[in-house]
């Protein structure tokens, strides 16, 4: 058997190309697909399915592309219902792939349509079986059970599935089976997902805590509590999965504009979406513009933070960094870039144009800043879990999913003197981004995040779990 796992850290997402005898199979592809078309061709394999274990919300996936590309035929779960031609597949089917054995396992939970794909090997049969789980099992977590409520069910119709599936379907396998999810850490489709990749069925009955004996009810209580919020985008993905997403291989390169049509452009309702770390950003930016650095998990917080047809300028130093941008906005479907900045910043600045400079706090400035009521009001925009483990006295907690939407009731003047904070200073850059494109003209970002404000303190002040916040 070959097997390879590819793994995209931008968006926490597993795939697999899996083949024998000159065949292979393709589960959970990621948008841009030409590395499996290469894999393959290396390998000797030619693709004879592409299965997707359910109707994916935080990506948008390459299914339709590869399919159309190697002449695969694109497999789901009979429940999805995709809009385009493809091989409904049920529980206790099997799909052969040279040598291989995929049985379908109909383990619906994180999505009524969800399968995970159990795989033997005929010419190896003592050889552990290898379960390709989908958003059905994590390593250390299960897929989160409310984003399937468009399609009619309530967060517990689908935890006690989810219960089901995992009891009577996944448990009752040998505990050598080896475990591949479709995500890793940082994924918004589970909770506490491990940063591991993959396991043993042994290990996780051990040690995940969605599969320690429990009841259903204790079961269905314990995965609808205390759920995030899901994204806005993921139910727009999840359609466009079902549809089928166009072709990648023929997108042009976003078009060159200059300082002049970018400023016409903005006046008109375009966001200056700069990309670069946030060192370059806070040293001077275009006024008006949001920082998501290409550095960290830039796909998934564009997706919560752009809205999905809203025309994106972008603003990098060179064109690889442009290209790597846009298909990254791709992957989570967001394709209306309108162009990109010439030159950068260096062209904005050489044009006459002013850029904005963010300040920037360190810990101990931020102590002495705080003492002095320099500073008034200071911005915790992590998860409220986040907040309630430790936090800064006196912080506002106001996660940055949730920021445009609650700024205004929580901080009513423009012109208060405001710190932002997060955990090591990737989302606060983006937070202050947002103020300053909010009009709040005292904005100040805090180097380092909570992370070197726990790290300067021998006796941080903090508020421990449980304690009140102010």
């Amino acid at each position: 058997m070959y097997f390879k796992q590819f793994y995209l850290g931008c968006l926490a997402h597993a795939s697999y190309l899996i083949g024998s005898e000159g065949e292979a199979v393709v589960v959970d592809p990621q948008r841009d697909v030409e590395q499996y078309l290469r894999e393959a061709e290396t390998q000797g394999l030619t693709i004879k399915y592409v299965v997707e274990t359910h109707l994916h919300a935080d990506f948008v996936s390459g299914h339709h592309e590869l399919g159309q590309r190697s002449g695969a035929e694109i497999v789901f779960g009979a429940d999805a219902r995709a809009a385009f031609p493809h091989k409904p597949v049920r529980h206790g089917e099997i799909l052969r792939v040279g040598s291989l054995s995929l049985k379908v396992l109909a383990t619906p939970g994180h999505t009524p349509e969800g399968i995970c794909l159990l795989i033997s090997d005929d010419n190896d049969p003592s050889a552990p079986a290898k379960l390709l789980t989908g958003d059905t099992l994590f390593i250390g977590d299960v897929g989160r059970p409310d984003l399937a409520g468009s399609k009619g069910f309530t967060a517990a119709d689908m935890a006690g599935m989810l219960y089901d599936s995992l009891r009577t379907i996944i448990l009752p396998l040998p505990d050598s089976t080896e475990i591949y999810p479709a995500h890793g850490a940082g994924s918004m489709c589970g909770r506490n997902i491990s940063k591991d990749t993959s396991s043993t069925l042994d290990l996780q009955r051990r040690t995940n805590y969605a599969l320690q004996p429990m009841g259903r009810h204790e079961f269905v209580t314990m995965m609808t509590s205390d759920l995030p919020e899901a994204p806005s985008y993921f139910s727009q993905d999840a359609e466009i999965n079902r549809q089928g997403a166009g072709a990648l291989a023929t997108r042009p390169f976003p078009a060159a504009l200059s300082p002049i049509e970018v400023t016409q452009m903005i006046s008109e309702g375009a966001v200056p979406l700069d990309v670069r770390p946030s060192q370059d950003f806070v040293a001077g930016h275009v006024p008006g513009s949001i920082n998501i650095g290409l550095g960290g998990q830039f796909a998934s917080w564009a997706g919560v933070l752009l809205k999905m047809e809203q025309p994106i300028i972008l603003i990098a130093e060179d064109d690889e960094a442009i290209a790597e941008a846009a298909l990254r906005l791709a992957r989570v479907g967001i394709e209306s870039v309108a162009g990109y900045l010439q030159g950068g910043v260096g062209a904005w600045t050489a044009s006459g144009h002013d850029l904005q400079e963010t300040p920037q706090l360190t810990a101990d400035e931020l102590q002495n800043m705080l003492s002095s009521h320099a500073i008034t009001a200071l911005v915790d925009v992590r998860k409220p879990g986040e907040y309630k483990t430790a936090h800064v006295d006196g912080a506002i907690s106001l996660e940055l999913s949730h920021l445009e939407r609650d700024v205004d009731t929580l901080l009513p003047d423009r012109n208060t003197p405001v710190a932002v904070m997060c955990q090591g200073g990737y989302r606060s850059i983006a937070a202050v981004s947002l103020l300053e494109r909010a009009g709040f003209t005292n904005v100040h970002n805090v180097v380092g995040g909570m992370g070197a404000w726990q790290a300067f303190h021998s006796s941080p002040v903090l508020k421990e779990k449980g304690q009140a916040g102010a």
